[in-house]
């Protein structure tokens, strides 16, 4: 029986992979919970994947 290898994610090298994380700012709410802001990767917009690179910006060597 043939074996099916599926294809690779493309994980963003920036990230790789975690794409948005919470920062506690070191503030405290009313309620005593820490207040965080999210953060997205700037290269993935928070998706965690990279896209694939067009196959005209491809240059052959």
């Amino acid at each position: 029986m043939p074996q099916h290898s599926h294809a690779q994610p493309r994980i963003c090298p920036d990230c790789s992979g975690f794409a948005a994380v919470a920062i506690a700012t070191g503030l405290r709410l009313r309620d005593g919970s820490r207040a965080t802001v999210r953060v997205n990767c700037r290269t993935c917009h928070g998706t965690g994947t990279a896209t694939r690179p067009l196959a005209s910006a491809v240059q052959a060597v």
